[in-house]
């Protein structure tokens, strides 16, 4: 028997949603800040690859075993969902408050890895969260708080990249101050926005029909995979292409988030971290106001773009905002006037607001 799902206010949406603003503040902090630190702890370009391999490493590995393990878990005290937010979010906090204090690039690396096993811990429940706590037709209502969050923290993470070295000046060991406070607001941001979603937004238990599952099919260390060789077996066709074309997708996206800062740093202002590292800095700076924009853009089109597929093709719209982005990215490095960067990235925006959702249409 299957439990009516209570309708939630537009508010209760929100607030069940707010903790997806700390997991993208962090995200954002990994994307535009975790490569200019290894450059200014002296990683080599060619180095720069390995030590980002966390990402999506515990993206492959950490996701489908917490998504298993959700899924079978229950507690009338903690919930279902809830223990693994918490868990995440203390990950996160720790390694976010510890990141700035690195003195070598295998703590930073190390730390990283902390970090994105935490973000990928909170963020798998989190969407099951949603599909737990709301009927069909408000969903698209939660996945799109969703969205609202992940562009919200996103930017704020890119923006306090430019706005923080104004204000929080000096080195302070190895690295700038500024990185301190970037990464110490992001620790606070994440348990605490993580800690009001829980105490503002109750569990649905399990029907007595799902428990009789759970305990008939319990958990042990090869559920997960045993699931994951299951679901690509039975992978429909479709899928199999939007596999390969998310393979090159994600190559493109990883060469940028890994080499941005660079490439502004020597287009735009002629430098490199080993030249001048305070110039380094600045191009730093202006790359968290370049990715910003696009998390900006991302947000604002997204709901365009859904209009577009409907009317036309989601193939179609797909196809050109990857042109888009593509574009963006193949002038990205030849352009000397920083202003010109922001009409360059704002077709990644598009590109990005477009991979997170038109091909599952």
């Amino acid at each position: 028997m299957s439990i009516t799902k209570p309708r939630l206010s537009f508010w209760q949406i929100i607030n069940m949603n707010v903790g997806f603003f700390g997991i993208q503040y962090s995200f954002g902090l990994q994307q535009s800040a975790v490569n200019p630190i290894y450059d200014m702890l002296g990683a080599s370009p060619d180095e720069i690859p390995l030590l980002n391999l966390a990402g999506p490493m515990t993206g492959l590995l950490v996701q489908p075993i917490i998504g298993a393990l959700s899924d079978k878990t229950w507690s009338p005290r903690f919930g279902r969902r809830k223990p693994y937010f918490f868990i995440g979010a203390i990950m996160c906090s720790l390694a976010l408050f510890l990141y700035p204090f690195s003195s070598s690039l295998w703590m930073a690396a190390g730390l990283l890895w902390i970090l994105d096993a935490g973000n990928n811990t909170a963020m798998e429940p989190y969407r099951a969260f949603v599909a737990d706590k709301l009927d069909v037709s408000q969903q698209p209502t939660g996945f799109q708080a969703q969205s609202f969050f992940t562009g919200f923290g996103q930017t704020l993470a890119n923006l306090s990249l430019f706005i923080f070295p104004m204000i929080f000046v000096g080195t302070t060991g190895k690295l700038p101050t500024w990185v301190y406070a970037s990464f110490f607001l992001g620790a606070v941001c994440s348990i605490a926005s993580i800690w009001w979603s829980a105490r503002t937004t109750p569990e649905i238990p399990p029907t007595s029909e799902e428990l009789a599952h759970m305990k008939a099919t319990p958990l042990n260390v090869f559920s997960p995979f045993v699931e994951i060789i299951s679901a690509i077996k039975d992978m429909p066709r479709i899928m199999w292409q939007l596999a390969l074309v998310y393979l090159f997708q994600w190559y493109a996206l990883f060469c940028y988030w890994q080499n941005s800062s660079k490439s502004i740093a020597q287009s735009v202002f002629h430098t490199s971290p080993s030249e001048n590292p305070t110039l380094y800095e600045e191009a730093v700076s202006w790359t968290g106001l370049v990715n910003g924009w696009y998390n900006i853009v991302t947000f604002l089109s997204a709901f365009a773009l859904v209009w577009f597929a409907k009317k036309y093709s989601p193939k179609l719209v797909h196809f050109g905002c990857l042109i888009l982005a593509g574009i963006g990215f193949l002038a990205f490095p030849f352009i000397e006037n920083k202003y010109l960067l922001f009409p360059a990235i704002t077709g990644f925006g598009i590109g990005w607001a477009s991979m997170m959702g038109i091909p599952y249409l």
